[in-house]
């Protein structure tokens, strides 16, 4: 290292395998923070834009969508021993992407990450490095790990800094206990933390912050304030798209850039979700900086595709944020994750504003099971969400959680029952349950039949034994009733994949219309009702019942349907019900009844 200068930059990395078009916002705001707020200068690295150079970038892709498989290739680069397991865990993870197997040869592939990180390697210059910190999310501890173990054996003075979400509590203590390579993890945020890491490296302050973990207990820790959103930069990407032109010249694709308007969740009673423990508190910008932030960005970068990085969006400010933004009549195109909500007029806000893309936590279609997940939505919720995202052409991404523990056979009936009357929605992905460490099923494993946890399966292929047993992992096995539950819920499984496959083939014969849709005719309705393998079925109601039918496009009691129709026997209105829900035209819970055909002059 150089002597000539005092230590007073950072080098900060996102290794593979972060998704290939987007940038690392975790690398981009503590950046941005780090030099607005200090002397200091942050140099970022993007090592998985040459691994996707060198892969490809349809390889590169299918390994970051399918991360057990990314991982398991580091696995012979750090534990030998453990290559075997790993390549078996490779091969049962990729063949789900389809990719042709002279592209996957497990061997080959290592053989070539291991020559891209040592050319990695030959051009990074320490040179007045106050630390290296890798950002270490989903599908990136293993390759972070071995650039980290490369970098102490060649320069063994130089601090390693682990952070991210991968990195949280006991589980970053833990990775202090188990690698020597690491030196420092920051537990949680990172901003105020790693410059205060910075400071104390450099000399300037005595003390470490609270959130910066380190072997030893040492001086008390000095407590780390609470970050406000509003004394946020945005995130500085620049040093992402120098790399980017350089790795991708006329790039396949176009860049997507993570924004952040919330820290936390609004929410946060999931009692099977452990993704809010590195926050401290909800916090959310007002939609004024946030605008101003997405189109200083669009304008700097060329972009206009967004993600939010929030595991909810807050519901006032964005509304006002996207109708803010529709008014600048710009092409913005945004992925957000919502909850359920039953407005149509705010749900149409957000897409006018640019929100063509939402991932929505359905999770369950049994009123029992969503109760103990805490998910604070109903069955009614979650259908009627589906509807208006294709009502308003909004994509719809959404998990279905199979093999919840506990789950009885009542509520996977209940669940195989309401999925025939959402065939026409966007099809839900299969999302088998995981305990989640720290999660509230986690700290409350005698509430879900869970009688011991274990070292989760795919940890135990990738990482040798002796180091599980010093490891907490963010994810762990259980001993319960999971037998039981995977055989309650296979007949979910196939019907997710004949759904699924439903859709796959409307897409390839080019149906733009929905499946079920209805034209009104002023004295009469027109219902059309795709069926898998089947014709088509045509419903038309006339007077009264198409009146009903409209009026319940929203969920509408019983009681306000005879309150609205004074003239309305009850026994004529449960006739017309029954013979409404046994053909799937509408959905009926709790004396609720909601129209499930979208009206088709809503699409285009």
């Amino acid at each position: 290292m150089s002597k000539t200068n005092p230590p007073n930059k950072l080098a900060l990395l996102s290794m593979p395998w972060a998704l290939l078009h987007r940038p690392s916002i975790q690398l981009g705001s503590l950046k941005a923070f780090i030099e607005q707020y200090s002397s200091h200068r942050v140099d970022l690295y993007h090592p998985f834009l040459q691994v996707g150079r060198e892969l490809g970038d349809e390889l590169y892709q299918q390994l970051a969508l399918n991360g057990w498989a990314g991982e398991a290739l580091f696995v012979p680069l750090l534990f030998p021993k453990q290559s075997k397991q790993a390549a078996r865990l490779f091969q049962s993870s990729i063949e789900m992407t389809e990719t042709k197997q002279e592209k996957t040869d497990f061997p080959q592939l290592v053989t070539r990450l291991k020559r891209i990180c040592s050319r990695w390697l030959e051009t990074f210059d320490p040179s007045n490095l106050l630390l290296v910190g890798f950002s270490v999310c989903f599908y990136q501890f293993l390759p972070s790990l071995f650039l980290a173990r490369q970098l102490k054996a060649i320069y063994p003075e130089l601090p390693i800094v682990f952070g991210g979400s991968g990195c949280n509590g006991e589980v970053g203590q833990s990775l202090l206990k188990a690698f020597p390579e690491i030196d420092f993890v920051v537990d949680g945020e990172g901003e105020i933390a790693l410059l205060g890491l910075a400071n104390y490296l450099a000399g300037t302050t005595a003390t470490l912050p609270d959130r910066v973990l380190t072997r030893t207990q040492g001086t008390p820790a000095t407590p780390t304030p609470l970050l406000k959103m509003a004394e946020l930069p945005p995130p500085d990407y620049t040093p992402f798209f120098k790399e980017l032109a350089t790795s991708f010249a006329g790039a396949p694709f176009f860049p997507q850039l993570p924004v952040e308007f919330s820290r936390g969740c609004w929410w946060n009673r999931c009692t099977f979700c452990n993704l809010n423990q590195q926050w401290h508190g909800y916090r959310c910008k007002k939609h004024q900086q946030m605008a101003t932030e997405i189109q200083q960005m669009a304008k700097q970068y060329g972009v206009l595709h967004f993600c939010f990085t929030d595991n909810a969006l807050p519901e006032k400010e964005a509304a006002q944020l996207f109708t803010e933004l529709a008014a600048t009549q710009i092409d913005f195109d945004f992925f957000g994750e919502i909850r359920a909500t039953d407005s149509p007029k705010l749900l149409q806000d957000y897409r006018r504003g640019g929100l063509t893309t939402v991932q929505v936590g359905i999770e369950a279609l049994s009123a029992s099971l969503l109760r103990r997940m805490c998910k604070g939505t109903t069955v009614m919720d979650n259908i009627l969400m589906m509807k208006l995202c294709s009502k308003f052409q909004i994509q719809l991404e959404g998990n279905l959680i199979l093999q919840f523990p506990s789950s009885t056979e009542q509520e996977v009936m209940e669940t195989i029952a309401h999925l025939d009357f959402i065939l026409p929605f966007s099809p839900l992905q299969e999302a088998r349950f995981f305990l989640g460490h720290g999660s509230p099923v986690h700290r409350n494993l005698h509430q879900y039949n869970i009688k011991a946890t274990l070292p989760y399966t795919k940890f135990s292929q990738l990482l040798p034994a002796e180091l599980i047993k010093k490891l907490t992992l963010p994810v762990h096995g259980y001993r319960g009733d999971l037998t039981h539950q995977r055989k309650l819920w296979k007949p979910v499984h196939k019907k997710l994949i004949a759904w699924s496959n439903f859709h796959r083939q409307r897409k390839k014969r080019h149906l733009n219309e929905p499946p079920l849709f209805f034209r009104d005719g002023a004295d009469f309705l027109f219902i059309r009702q795709e069926q898998p393998d089947s014709p088509a079925l045509h419903h038309r109601l006339r007077g009264l019942s198409r009146k009903l039918y409209l009026f319940c496009e929203l969920p509408q009691s019983i009681e306000a349907i005879l309150n609205h129709f004074p003239s309305l026997k009850k026994d004529a209105l449960n006739t017309f019900i029954k013979e409404m829900v046994n053909k799937r035209l509408m959905f009926q819970e709790d004396g609720k009844l909601l129209s499930l055909a979208v009206h088709l002059q809503n699409h285009s």
